[in-house]
């Protein structure tokens, strides 16, 4: 699998977090298909996990750039995206632009015509603030 596609991945694995799902075997290797042994499988895992270890410091730096929305108004789609940026951006191992179109890239794809924009705002604020 590609990069993409393991950010792909652990976005979906975060929204099913989110829902109250555990992101475990059952939806790794039946859902999403995905095997232990397949190239960049750790970076999903290592993604996911990260954003469930910092889900609160993560969902306070995407709270101070959504203009006065909660993040309980934020679809969840959204909000397993922007913590996904927002969690890849803290750690730095990618140029904070790849980071961004990456999180633009899913929101054209999973979410609604205006969730692009919305999403390359929080994250863009993120960076400068990061960087």
């Amino acid at each position: 699998m590609t990069r993409t596609t393991a950010r792909m991945q652990a976005m979906k694995l975060i929204y099913e977090w989110e829902m109250g799902g555990d992101g475990g075997d059952d939806t790794r290797f039946g859902l999403l298909e995905v095997r232990p042994d397949e190239e960049e499988a750790d970076y999903m895992d290592r993604v996911f996990e990260g954003v469930v270890s910092n889900v609160e410091a993560l969902d306070s730096a995407i709270e101070r750039y959504t203009r006065g929305w909660k993040l309980d108004r934020i679809t969840r789609v959204d909000l397993a995206i922007l913590r996904l940026g927002a969690y890849e951006l803290q750690q730095g191992a990618e140029a904070p632009s790849v980071v961004i179109s990456e999180a633009t890239y899913l929101a054209n794809t999973f979410s609604g015509e205006k969730a692009s924009a919305f999403v390359n705002g929080v994250l863009g604020s993120i960076a400068r603030e990061e960087h």
